[in-house]
């Protein structure tokens, strides 16, 4: 097998140029084997194979630099760096990340988990290269998803003034997570048929520059060249901010992007080459169903079935259901996603009531803006969007929303740990990042049927409002508690003495749990559902400090700035000496990994957390 040979980083070079097209293949064939397996990133990485490889056969690693957008594409970058071997660990705890990751690889030049910054981290390369006059080349690979977040338009903007070279590769297929919306997918679709031209040699430019006549000369020329290109290629935006443009180049011939890329190393200043890939190549229901194959589960090679199909319901599901209906009870309310409509579960709101519904493409910060205008003209909108992805929407939260006290409501999934994604993709800081904000409010249903009256009960609050809730199954216990829910209050289920556990969201069951273990020791304990994170239940605080020795705050986000840490500023406030525990993820970033590995790992697992509190109770600290 050619794979075999490839053990090192720029190995491939020792593959015979007739055996490229066998390569890929045993490339996609690895990929399909091990993915089908540990679940991952399949659409985007069977679609890059061509180009991945023309990118090592053209460069020098790790002397040159690629930098991958998001990086979910980097899979076949990870096998021609010699780590094929941990592919039978890929995403899972202390196996190697679905991402690139510069402490896994010198060949990985810049960590990447979410979209439109690798034109901005290319941009910075460069330019320490050019301070250090060093001679690699730096390559940004983005994907045509990538270019309707506004920050890849920020860093075209600086590179265009460039006078040393950068590259930019423009992997066009058409598709981010799901079909691509909006004009820059429109216009990517004009001029993907259209023929490439030459450029003006640099050295005419050089030879020109530097006097009067000369610099005039320069300018005419590159205003008759704009002209001349606005008939050969319609539109030509990247040509117009000031970057070259090659292409379209066919994105799965590997000796044509090999010499494309070896023109573009010529330029002096910024390229970018555009490249026609199909997502999922290779592999016919990846190619049938991109959007199902982007970040695919285990599944059945043979049918591209999930090897575990979902016999229950999820969040997203119920959050789903919940939608359609209000939708169709109040004509106010309108949907708004960040490209994600299957992920997020408004998929079927978007087939139900077309005009309500939004997808604004990779753009979270136009999202909450625009949110932020429905409010203002009277709608009633919903803003669906994972909470790793709602953080880049900080300051449009902060000073478009809140300040103005709009009734935007935040539908904030993936919530706390979410497993193989890692680090970047972890939603363990929205309790902290939102709390900080006047007039934000913030609850977190304990099952699916509180998920439901939430929705319900933001609608009627007419103030900004995030519901948050975690991936996965979603929680059908305690159903027989459900009782109204009141603006800030806590609801009481199991009321004891000695302990009072108050949890919020996701660790309502973990709660549970925690409960049960410690009455079979012999404990009395209470159960208080939290709800409500910020403004937290005050008079539920003092009622427990009242007839309870140990107060133990269960949330899964991050310790500071936590639900917990309100509880305790809560007690220090009213002067109640109760003994206290805060159960929370440390401050760090968390690892790729299963969720239930990672909750062990982080210690807010049942069994830690009795632990923790026996050794609470008896004076040690835990």
């Amino acid at each position: 097998m050619l794979l075999e040979k490839i053990e090192n980083v720029n190995d491939i070079k020792k593959i015979n140029k007739e055996d490229y097209s066998a390569l890929a293949q045993e490339i996609r064939n690895f990929l399909i084997e091990k993915i089908s397996v540990t679940g991952g990133h399949l659409g985007s990485n069977l679609g890059a194979v061509e180009l991945t490889m023309a990118l090592h056969l053209a460069l020098n690693l790790p002397e040159d630099k690629i930098i991958w957008d998001v990086g979910h594409q980097s899979y076949t970058h990870k096998i021609l760096t010699g780590r094929k071997d941990g592919f039978d660990g890929l995403r899972q705890f202390h196996g190697i990340s679905g991402f690139p990751k510069r402490k896994e690889s010198i060949c990985d030049a810049f960590d990447t988990g979410h979209s439109s910054t690798s034109i901005s981290a290319g941009l910075g390369l460069v330019k320490a290269r050019d301070i250090k006059g060093e001679k690699s080349t730096i390559v940004s690979v983005i994907g045509d998803g990538s270019l309707t977040g506004g920050m890849a338009y920020e860093a075209l903007n600086n590179a265009a003034k460039l006078e040393t070279n950068f590259i930019i590769i423009l992997n066009d297929n058409n598709m981010s997570i799901s079909e691509n919306v909006g004009g820059v997918s429109k216009y990517l679709n004009n001029i993907r048929t259209a023929s490439s031209y030459l450029d003006l040699k640099e050295g005419i430019y050089n030879a020109l520059k530097g006097t009067r006549t000369g610099d005039n000369m320069v300018n005419r020329l590159r205003r008759a060249k704009s002209s001349f290109k606005q008939l050969v290629i319609p539109g030509m935006l990247f040509e117009d901010m000031g970057v070259t443009y090659l292409g379209p180049v066919d994105g799965h011939d590997i000796d044509g992007l090999v010499r494309v890329i070896q023109e573009a190393k010529r330029v002096k200043g910024a390229v970018m080459i555009h490249a026609i890939t199909q997502k999922g190549k290779g592999y016919a229901p990846a190619e049938r169903h991109p959007a199902r194959f982007h970040g695919a589960e285990p599944f059945d090679i043979e049918t591209g079935i999930p090897s575990h199909p979902r016999n229950e319901a999820n969040y997203t599901d119920v959050f789903s259901t919940v939608m359609c209906k209000l939708g169709q009870r109040d004509q106010r309310i309108v949907a708004i996603t960040a490209a994600m409509p299957d992920g997020t579960g408004l998929k079927r709101f978007r087939n139900m009531y077309p005009q309500r519904f939004f997808d604004v493409g990779i753009a979270e910060e136009h999202a909450v803006t625009f949110a932020a205008g429905l409010a203002a003209g009277g709608l009633r909108p919903i803003v669906a969007v994972y909470s790793s992805f709602l953080q880049r929407a900080y300051d449009q939260i902060l000073h478009d929303v809140c300040i103005q006290n709009l009734p935007v409501i935040f539908a904030i999934d993936r919530a706390g740990l979410v497993g193989s994604d890692g680090e970047t993709h972890q939603g363990i800081f929205d309790y902290t990042y939102l709390s900080g904000i006047p007039n934000m409010h913030i609850c977190a249903p304990k099952n699916k049927w509180e998920l439901s009256d939430m929705l319900k009960f933001a609608l009627q609050l007419e103030l900004p409002i995030a519901i948050r809730y975690p991936r996965g199954t979603a929680y059908a216990g305690l159903k027989e508690f459900r009782a109204p829910i009141e603006y800030g209050r806590a609801e009481w289920i199991y009321k004891e003495s000695g302990i009072a556990l108050f949890a919020v969201g996701s660790m309502v069951k973990t709660g549970e749990r925690v409960r049960e273990l410690l009455k079979a020791k012999g404990y009395q304990a209470s159960l208080i559902n939290g709800r409500f994170i910020k403004p937290i239940d005050e008079p539920a605080v003092m009622e427990a400090c009242r007839d309870h020795k140990l107060i133990v705050s269960l949330e899964e986000n991050v310790a500071c700035g936590g639900y917990g840490e309100k509880i305790l500023d809560c007690m220090n406030r009213n002067g109640k000496n109760n003994l206290y525990l805060n159960i929370s993820i440390p401050d760090a970033y968390v690892e790729h990994g299963n969720v239930e590995v990672l909750k062990q790992a982080v210690g807010i697992d049942p069994q830690t957390i009795v632990e923790r509190i026996e050794r609470k109770l008896a004076g040690e600290n835990p």
